[in-house]
């Protein structure tokens, strides 16, 4: 059924009118979508999974809205003994975990608890506890709207460093259809983040069972307040407000002696935690930093919205945070949420 606007497509809930939404629950549909965008000789689509980690512009969006919607996993055994499993776009990154639990499948378990879709992990390269999308992400099959076509692009085309990809350099360029992850049947891998072996009362390096990384992974995010919780108050969210920043080796050690955490990345670089930053310019849990947002009552870094809020009023108080930080320790905050629609 058509949404008359954004905000029930996103879980901030904010955003003002929706153009053509269409809800893509078959494969087939896509191709569907195509044609009708062709005819129409629209721009393309803005192409939305849960909505987990966009901020919808107030203004909405005029064209058509493609709500991804498709879901399924099919999986191949590979010769060297691992096994591919191609996932729509649509599947709840979620699910794709517990499957994988469930079939004793290690590659994902870190991911347990990160919320949204399948399609939507690899543009953010999303990930935690040590381990991310690029570690077992295969190659992606992907709609290039610039080229008219299906592509295949493999997961070094991709380009996934921390928190990033091609397609954020890009963005409408390409739409993630399926995604396909080499799994392999045995232990979990090599546990690789302190508090994550702390959970599980082993040491970094141990390979515990698969089922048991992912129900720990859980509940520490549970106890840290990582879990999106739709019937929590603080439901309206759009998980970390920024990315913990890049920081120079100086500014890594000026600010590791004033007690903030400090570490490196996938790549190499050193950053900074963005949750600590926060609180040195005199945010906490339940602040309030604009009209009808706050931070979580849980977590200084996750912003919520209430009565009053506007997606602008969102946008505007990530920036002012960004500013404050910056002009009290020089250390620029990036917004991890991404503004779609039609902003000024």
């Amino acid at each position: 059924m058509p949404h008359s606007t954004l905000a029930p497509l996103t879980t901030l809930r904010l955003g003002g009118p929706a153009g053509n939404v269409l809800n893509l629950t078959d494969p087939d549909d896509w191709f569907e979508l195509v044609r009708t965008i062709d005819d129409r000789q629209e721009d393309v689509p803005l192409t939305l999974g849960h909505g987990s980690n966009v901020v919808a512009s107030d203004a909405g969006h005029e064209g058509t809205v493609a709500v991804m919607g498709t879901r399924g996993i099919t999986v191949r055994r590979v010769d060297d003994g691992t096994v591919a499993a191609t996932v729509q776009a649509g599947h709840p990154l979620a699910d794709l975990v517990q499957w994988a639990a469930a079939e004793h499948l290690a590659g994902v378990e870190c991911l347990a608890g990160i919320p949204g879709t399948t399609g939507a992990a690899p543009v953010q390269n999303a990930g935690a506890y040590g381990r991310q999308v690029s570690d077992s992400l295969d190659h992606l099959t992907v709609w290039d709207w610039e080229m008219g076509r299906l592509r295949t692009l493999p997961a070094q085309a991709c380009r996934l460093r921390h928190r990033h990809s091609r397609f954020k350099n890009h963005p409408g360029r390409w739409t993630i259809l399926t995604a396909t992850f080499h799994l392999t049947r045995s232990p979990a891998a090599p546990i690789a983040y302190q508090p994550l072996a702390d959970e599980l009362g082993i040491p970094l390096g141990a390979r515990p069972p698969v089922a048991e990384v992912a129900a720990a992974v859980l509940a520490n995010r549970c106890r840290r307040g990582l879990l999106l919780d739709l019937h929590a108050p603080d439901a309206r969210q759009a998980g970390s407000a920024f990315l913990n920043p890049p920081v120079t080796a100086a500014q890594a050690a000026c600010w590791s002696a004033a007690g903030c955490p400090v570490h490196s990345d996938s790549d190499g670089q050193l950053r900074a935690s963005a949750g600590w930053l926060l609180e040195h310019i005199g945010c906490r849990p339940g602040c309030k930093v604009a009209t009808g947002v706050r931070c979580s009552d849980r977590r200084t870094l996750t912003l919520t919205v209430h009565d009053g809020a506007t997606a602008t009023g969102f946008a505007q108080a990530l920036t002012a945070l960004s500013a404050q930080v910056e002009s009290a320790t020089g250390i620029a905050l990036q917004p991890e949420p991404v503004l779609v629609g039609t902003w000024p």
